[in-house]
Parts: structure tokens; sequence; C-alpha cells
């Protein structure tokens, strides 16, 4: 790993403790560069922003790829649902956790609430770029990758009991994602 890379998940992992003792808007930037040993400088040339601590999504470049991959008489959803089974599966253990906590900090920040939707609109372009690749027409695209994207933020939103949705028990762990994004996903993709 880089000094780049070492730097960049120092900030990201002294944002995610100080988010969850503080809260994400009573965090500041200069907190998380102290924190990390850092200059607030640096976290903004990591960074782009406060929020980018939480939402940078390092998943839209490989779910994309993994749905150009599919089949391509495969039907929009499902193609964009098993593209994203595919690169999530991947998600090691040592992850899962600190993914659940970003997203409870996110569901819970009230400042945060239009920047998920700019991200997730990102995640939306990305999968309907992917799937006009395949053939499919801007519009249908454009359905299925909102469909798929906002049922999935359901999922996990109460997978980290975020989302006031569901009262089932749901596995802490790689396990009990993998079971809430298979349901999820195989919701979505008509299986």
């Amino acid at each position: 790993m880089s000094r780049y890379d070492r730097t960049h998940e120092t900030l990201r992992s002294a944002a995610l403790e100080l988010f969850a003792a503080r809260g994400y808007d009573a965090t500041t930037t200069a907190a998380v560069a102290e924190r990390a040993g850092v200059s607030e400088m640096t976290l903004f040339r990591h960074f782009t922003s406060k929020e980018a601590l939480l939402l940078e999504d390092a998943f839209d470049p490989a779910v994309a790829a993994a749905v150009r991959a599919r089949p391509p008489q495969e039907h929009p959803m499902r193609a964009a649902a098993e593209g994203i089974r595919a690169v999530w599966r991947q998600l090691p253990e040592d992850q899962v956790e600190s993914v659940r906590e970003r997203i409870r900090i996110i569901a819970g920040a009230k400042g945060l609430h239009g920047a998920i939707e700019r991200n997730s609109r990102a995640t939306v372009e990305a999968l309907v770029g992917a799937l006009c690749e395949r053939g499919t027409a801007r519009t249908e695209a454009r359905v299925a990758a909102s469909a798929v994207v906002a049922g999935l933020s359901v999922a996990l939103l109460d997978w980290a009991g975020g989302g006031g949705g569901t009262t089932e028990a749901v596995a802490p762990g790689a396990a009990g994602l993998r079971d809430v994004l298979d349901r999820a996903l195989d919701a979505l993709g008509g299986r």
C-alpha cells in the first residue's frame, strides 16, 4: 500500500471514529485531520469535502464494469442487480462492519441528506452508462438503474439499522450483508 493510500485510509478511519462518537454534523474536518495526524490541507487533497469522507464510493466503476460484462440479452434490471451482486460479494469480511457504520452515520446525519441523493445520482449514472453500452435504450436504462439503486438503498439502510423499515433480525457481518443484498437483488432482478 502506498503512502498516499495509507493516509487516505487513516483519514477515512479517523473520520468514521469521530463521526460515530460525536456525530457527523458536530465533527469538523479540522478534528478529523488532527485525529489522523495530518493537516487539514492534506485532508482536502484526499477528499474534496467532509461528506466525501463517508460518501466517496469506490464501488461505482467496478459495478459498471460488472454490468457491462453481463449477457447482452439479459433484462436491464437483472443485469444491474447481478452486476451489483457480483461486486458486493467481493467485499472482504473485515470491511463489512465499516460499511454498516458508514451507512448508520449517513442515515442519521441531517447534513448529508442532499449529499446522499447526489451520490446516488452518480451511481445511477454509472449504471445507466453500463446498461446503454450493453444496448439498452437510455430511458429504460435510467428507469432500471434508478429502481435498483433506490431499492438497494432501502435494503442497506434497514440492514445498518438506520432505515426504520424492517424489524427482522439481520445477522451481523458479511453473512448478514450477503443475505440482505441477495434478497433485495433477487426482488429487483425478478428472481
